[in-house]
């Protein structure tokens, strides 16, 4: 409940603090002067309702989604040495982080990956590629395990969320209030809503949206290395930086097969493309281990 609290607070905080800005510089008052009779706090009011309502909404469905998009068997009464192994380090680990115990899965990629999701830090889910299984050493697996665990303890899933929430009510709101502007003001449209702004919305959407995942972006690249650094205190740091290489040495190999695109952020390896990357380089994930 107290992170169901936090999203409501940080969208009155978002509310308050936007319309204390538009009073400040007097947007209202240029919009009606320019022909475009727009209640700027009803429109932000409705867009934050619906982009952090999309946003918690995702966070809920966040571990039945993962399992869904990956394929998971959550691991109810292990059936291998393997399966003992990976829940008995899970439950480790993470009552060492002091967060409650995990569901534990497996999935199957053959590449090496792992991902960490859920709403609440005492009933998240972490999960491990059967390949990362196969070829990893345990002191390898152990470490990526614990980089997940990290994740899950210092709550990167509901501050991830709420960052997407006010991006999308951003997002939202900018690209209607474009919309509106082109409508009233360039093609001088004063009978309701004319096309001019539904398709300048859907064009402002994607342009906003486009930027608005760089920042999200450059939040999930700084969060990676939290949770390498949370790797490295549960486990060591030699086995953090000995994993992060493995998984280097293998995608270099041309051993491929992301993850789901909606779990790129919640895994220990994703995309490398510059501001867009919801992970940053390995090179630079290693080196700043190495620098502890």
């Amino acid at each position: 409940m107290l992170r169901i609290g936090l999203f409501l607070l940080t969208n009155l905080a978002v509310l308050i603090l936007a319309g204390i800005i538009f009073n400040l510089f007097g947007f209202q008052g240029i919009l009606a002067a320019n022909g475009v009779d727009l209640n700027l706090s009803g429109l932000l009011t409705l867009c934050a309702v619906f982009g952090f309502g999309g946003a918690l909404v995702s966070l809920l469905l966040s571990k039945t989604i993962a399992r869904m998009s990956t394929r998971t068997q959550v691991i109810t009464q292990p059936q291998t040495a393997d399966e003992q192994w990976l829940v008995e380090t899970v439950r480790e680990l993470s009552g060492k982080a002091g967060i409650g115990m995990p569901d534990v899965g497996i999935f199957p990629m053959q590449q090496a990956n792992a991902f960490a999701t859920g709403w609440n830090r005492n009933s998240a889910l972490v999960a491990v590629s059967a390949g990362l299984m196969q070829r990893f050493s345990r002191d390898e697996a152990r470490a990526v395990i614990g980089h997940e665990i990290g994740h899950v303890a210092n709550g990167d899933m509901v501050t991830l969320a709420l960052i997407q929430g006010v991006v999308n009510t951003f997002v939202m709101f900018f690209a209607r209030l474009v919309g509106f502007f082109v409508d009233r003001v360039v093609l001088k449209n004063e009978q309701g809503l004319g096309i001019g702004y539904f398709v300048t919305s859907i064009i402002m959407d994607i342009l906003f949206g486009f930027l608005a995942m760089m920042v999200v972006a450059w939040f999930s690249r700084r969060r990676e290395y939290r949770a390498d650094a949370a790797g490295a205190n549960l486990t060591t740091r030699e086995s953090m930086a000995a994993a992060l290489m493995r998984i280097k040495s293998e995608s270099e190999s041309g051993r491929e097969q992301p993850l789901p695109s909606n779990m790129k952020a919640f895994g220990i390896y994703g995309n490398m493309g510059a501001l867009m990357a919801s992970h940053p380089p390995l090179e630079d994930r290693i080196l700043a281990l190495q620098n502890r």
